[in-house]
This record gives C-alpha cells, sequence and structure tokens, in this order.
C-alpha cells in the first residue's frame, strides 16, 4: 500500500456495511481517519456491526438519519447499493458533499496498477479470462471487485509488481473522482440498471468514469462495434484499443471466422477457442487486448482461449454426453442474455427456459428461436414459454416442476449433435434463493444422467 496520509484525522461516515463497507472503515481507521458507520439493518444481530463495534468504531444502525449530516463530515463513503435517491444521500448530494465507493479508495492506495473491466455484459467473462491469461504469463495478477475481494482490501495488500483485475460496475463507479486505471475495458452498453441511474444517459456517464480521468499514458479498450459506446469514447484522453468482430480491421483487435488480428496481422487462429458465442468473442478481443498490453506472451493466451470453457452459470460447458453438449447458463436472467446464448449455436437446441413471473414479455426472443427444438418450461412463466414457444413454432414443448424432471425430460427429448441448454430468460426466487443454486442444480442433475 502507497504511504498516504491524506486521510488521517478526517471525519468520515460509511454508509451501508456488508463486505465493502466493513472493509472500507476497517481502512480508512488503519489510515488514521475518524469513521462513523451508518446501516439500514437494526445494530441486533448485525454480525458486521458488532466486529467494528467490538474495534471502537460508532456504528447506528437501523436506518439512515438525514441528521447524521449535522456532524460536519469531510467525505462519505457509501455501499454502492444504496443509490442516489436514498433520503441520506440525497441530501448530502445536495448539500454538494464528496460522496465516494470504496473503489476510490482502492485506486488512491494501490501499488499495483489497476485494469478495470466494465460494461452492461460480459464483465465477469472479461475480468476471468484476463485474470487466467496474466496468471499464466506470470503477471501476478489479484482479483478484486465485483467476483472477488473487496478492491481497497485487495489494495491495501498489492504490491508494485503485481496487478490488480478489477470488476467494475456503475454502481461502483458512479462515485469516483480520481479513480484512474491503467487499462480500462469497456465490453458494452445495453439498457439496464435504469430505476438506479435515472436514466440511460446517467448510467452511460457512470460507465464512462472508468476512463475519464485516463492520460496518453494510460489505455481504453472498447467496443468499437458500438456505435454508442464508440462515439462517447472520442473525447477522453487515453490511447483507444477498439475491437470488433466484424471482421479484420487495422486497428486495435478484431476477428472473423478465421483469425484474431492485432493491429491488422494475424495473431491466434479462431478455431482453437472452446467458448462459444458472439458475445464472448468479443470478450475473448477484449480480454487478449488487455493481456497483450500488459505484456502477456501468446502461447499463454493461446493457452487459455484453447481450454476455457466458460464463468459458472454463464455459458458453462458442463459436459458431453452420448452425442450432446449441454450448457449451463443459469445466469441468463433475461431475455437479452438468452439471445446471446440462442445465437451461439448452430446445431438444434433443447432449451430449459421459465422462472420468476415479472410480466416481461418474452417476443424478443422470437427471433432466435428457429433453431429450438424443443422447450422444457420451468417455474412460474412456464405455462406462458410453452405458449410462446409454440407461437414460434417449436415442434415439442413440455413443463416441469423441478429441475432434475426438466433435465430428464430435455435428454430424453434430444438427439445426437444436439445441444441442451439451461438459459431461463427469467430471475430464479419463484423456485430457488438465487441463480448460482439454480445452476448448481442443473448441473447436479445432467452429473447423473
Amino acid at each position: 500500500m502507497k504511504n498516504i496520509e491524506q486521510f488521517i484525522g478526517k471525519r468520515v461516515l460509511v454508509v451501508g456495511l456488508a463486505k465493502s463497507g466493513l472493509a472500507t472503515a476497517g481502512l480508512l481507521r488503519r489510515l488514521g481517519a475518524e469513521v462513523v458507520v451508518n446501516d439500514a439493518k437494526p445494530l441486533e444481530g448485525n454480525e458486521e456491526a458488532a466486529e467494528l463495534q467490538a474495534q471502537g468504531v460508532e456504528v447506528i444502525g437501523g436506518g439512515h438519519p438525514s441528521d447524521l449530516l449535522k456532524r460536519d463530515f469531510d467525505f462519505i463513503v457509501k455501499s454502492p447499493g444504496i443509490p442516489y435517491s436514498n433520503p441520506l444521500i440525497a441530501k448530502a448530494v445536495a448539500a454538494n458533499s464528496t460522496i465516494w465507493t470504496e473503489i476510490e479508495l482502492a485506486g488512491i492506495i494501490s501499488e499495483a496498477p489497476i485494469i478495470a473491466i466494465t460494461g452492461s455484459n460480459g464483465k465477469t467473462t472479461t475480468t476471468t479470462l484476463l485474470y487466467h491469461m496474466l496468471n499464466i504469463g506470470k503477471k501476478k495478477p489479484l482479483i478484486a471487485g465485483n467476483i472477488g475481494t473487496v478492491a481497497c482490501t485487495v489494495a491495501e495488500e498489492a504490491k508494485s509488481d503485481e496487478v490488480m483485475v478489477l470488476e467494475a460496475s456503475s454502481f461502483q463507479l458512479a462515485g469516483t473522482e480520481n479513480f484512474k486505471p491503467k487499462i480500462a475495458i469497456f465490453t458494452n452498453l445495453y439498457e439496464a440498471h435504469l430505476d438506479y441511474h435515472g436514466s440511460i444517459d446517467e448510467y452511460l456517464e457512470a460507465k464512462l468514469q472508468v476512463a475519464r480521468n485516463q492520460t496518453m499514458d494510460d489505455f481504453l479498450i472498447y467496443n468499437d462495434d458500438q456505435e454508442v459506446v464508440s462515439r462517447s469514447v472520442e473525447s477522453l484522453s487515453s490511447q483507444k484499443v477498439p475491437f470488433s468482430v466484424e471482421g479484420k480491421k487495422t486497428t486495435g483487435i478484431s476477428a472473423d471466422e478465421e483469425w484474431i488480428y492485432w493491429l491488422g496481422e494475424p495473431f491466434i487462429e479462431t478455431r482453437i477457442i472452446k467458448l462459444p458465442g458472439r458475445h464472448n468473442l468479443e470478450n475473448i478481443l477484449a480480454a487478449t487486448a488487455a493481456a497483450i498490453l500488459s505484456g502477456c506472451e501468446k502461447s499463454a493466451i493461446e493457452n487459455v482461449l484453447s481450454s476455457f470453457t466458460g464463468v459458472r452459470h454463464r455459458m458453462q460447458y458442463v459436459r458431453e454426453l452420448k452425442g450432446r453438449t449441454i450448457y449451463n447458463d443459469s445466469k441468463a436472467t433475461n431475455t437479452l442474455a438468452t439471445k446471446s446464448a440462442l445465437s451461439s449455436f448452430r446445431t438444434p437446441i433443447v432449451l430449459i427456459a421459465g422462472g420468476l413471473e415479472r410480466g416481461h414479455s418474452f417476443e424478443e426472443l422470437r427471433p432466435y428461436m428457429a433453431n429450438v427444438r424443443v422447450v422444457v418450461a420451468i417455474g412460474e412463466t412456464a405455462q406462458r414459454f410453452t405458449e410462446f414457444a409454440t407461437s414460434c413454432g417449436v415442434p415439442q414443448t413440455f413443463i416441469a416442476s423441478t429441475m432434475p424432471d426438466a433435465v430428464q425430460i430435455a435428454y430424453e427429448s434430444s438427439a445426437e449433435d444436439d445441444v441442451i441448454l439451461l438459459s431461463p430468460s427469467c430471475a430464479s426466487w419463484d423456485q430457488y434463493p438465487n441463480f448460482e443454486i439454480r445452476g448448481d442444480q442443473f448441473i447436479q442433475a445432467v452429473m447423473k444422467l
């Protein structure tokens, strides 16, 4: 950790506990700040609050009282999940208070250079791919953020000969001021989290914070196939590295059916790639570009591309059985994700889909259902999904009450060379606590076939 003195004696309000709040409060105390923590949960039974109180930290629970701001804090660090519409935060914004999220602290204290990955989709896959490339390339990567340890905790221990690979959400980036990664990746932009940000423009502005403070000494890898992204980064000062899956380009990194190209020159043959799908090819290009810029040897990148079969629950290859290839895409909790999954395969698909009823339309999937031969529907939307599948001309539809039943029906209805795909297009909460448990049950049932 850098020798930081700027927080000594500063009065700081940490709003929201859980992992990030607990880590933030502890770090700031070690940096010499006077910390007060506020959490919506009552203090009784709040393990994080009890841990901080044992260290002598003042914790105020049971809500977010706005009169806290009368204490004249130097700045506030809020949990990413707390929206700016929260009355306490809204009052602080109106008073022009400095409000950060913990990745701002990570950027201040880290001795290691930071590679920050953001975007609506593909962040986790890109982050994981890049981590493995850097690891095999002996670049000493440390994974942090949404899929790893809290960023400021990693940054506190990071050394200058290591590199921090940080998955950064728009919620986190919106609370940054001087955050400046050495390499930034902007995978794509789709409408999401508008209830939090208020508009697509505000959502985009939050994403652009990943590169807003970069200079010509830094790199921004971005999706050149999305005009909204390519146009939005034009005014930024970093060295720009576009990626495109629309064929060979002379700048940045690109791909066609045969090659990945770096600066217009053939670099790696696409036939070695194990991870299916156009959307995953985008993730691969972004990760590969970052690996190249980090000094990774080509052999390390090839090693990962020829062996990586997906992040758990995100187009995860499970197994092949009697000519059927089976994938777990339980993370596909909306139609956008399922569209990407369905477009990844050219062979017939046996699709397991359905889940929590939110009343949203499945119409976006219609152009992608032509290759679906069988649908096995589950959960609250089962009846509605089978009716939709029938209207799309899917020859066979079934409803299953449990995941093991759905897997059995899917397998019995499949043929050699089919893909059996769990891509629910719905949230899991009607039957499962989260999509991970739904995916785990799918995998267990598949392994029992």
